[in-house]
């Protein structure tokens, strides 16, 4: 039989994601292809403990996209993680071998770089991170690959490259132009939530970069919007490291 005449099981590993955008993005992708055999379910789980138990009962399971809030609690599942991975300390990706051997990708990173790239000027030389979980550290890893200095924003600041939102101050706003929100506060459907920066303190210079994608315009992007600042949603994002999952449970 060939691959497509066999079950070739994906999915997407989370808590809560009935809104998925992946289940639907790959639904319609297998279809395009008519690929009949392929299928893509939202594994929801309530903890990282009941991965294995996936793992044993299906059997036909290829690849697996990871979402909020087990970018970084799966890595100890996993058998082998990528060097991009391994240095980011967050997966996104799992490709499953037929011995079910597991191992961990961040193609979060290739769809915030292709994505955020065309946006770039010579005058955004540091960066706002704005959250601090699995998918902020492919951000700053972007970041760090293309010499823009960063600094993350949390409500609870740990250690050196973090600070408070009390403490952005008018000059932080001012000498950071790029400010990326890898918070869920603005998801649907709670999208009247925003982080809570000064944006008073914004203007043309700056770039705001949201990860959601629904709603297509969150009040964080409005806001700098109203500001002069150029935005960008995450649904490009989304769509760039749907496409790299791909090319990584078939290519490599």
């Amino acid at each position: 039989m060939t691959e497509n005449e066999k079950n070739n099981i994906f999915g997407l590993l989370g808590r809560n994601i009935s809104y998925s955008f992946s289940r639907g993005y790959f639904t319609e992708k297998f279809q395009k292809l008519q690929l009949k055999n392929h299928s893509y379910l939202n594994f929801d789980i309530q903890s990282c403990n009941d991965f294995p138990s996936i793992i044993a009962s299906e059997n036909d399971l290829k690849g697996l996209n990871v979402t909020i809030p087990y970018k970084q609690e799966i890595i100890p599942f996993l058998d082998e993680l990528d060097e991009t991975a391994k240095q980011i300390g967050a997966v996104n990706t799992i490709k499953i071998s037929k011995n079910k051997s597991l191992k961990g990708y961040n193609s979060d990173v290739v769809g915030f770089e292709k994505s955020i790239k065309p946006l770039l000027k010579a005058h955004h030389q540091k960066a706002l991170i704005l959250g601090t979980g699995g998918a902020s550290k492919a951000v700053a890893f972007v970041f760090q690959k293309n010499n823009i200095s960063y600094q993350f924003v949390s409500r609870n600041p740990n250690g050196n490259h973090e600070i408070s939102y009390e403490n952005l101050t008018q000059e932080i706003i001012q000498s950071h132009t790029i400010i990326v929100n890898c918070s869920p506060l603005g998801t649907s459907p709670n999208i009247d939530k925003y982080p809570d920066i000064p944006y008073q303190f914004l203007n043309q210079q700056h770039l705001l970069y949201d990860l959601i994608y629904n709603p297509e315009e969150t009040v964080f992007l409005s806001k700098g919007k109203m500001q002069g600042a150029t935005i960008k949603n995450g649904l490009e994002m989304l769509q760039l490291q749907a496409e790299e999952s791909w090319r990584i449970w078939n290519d490599l």
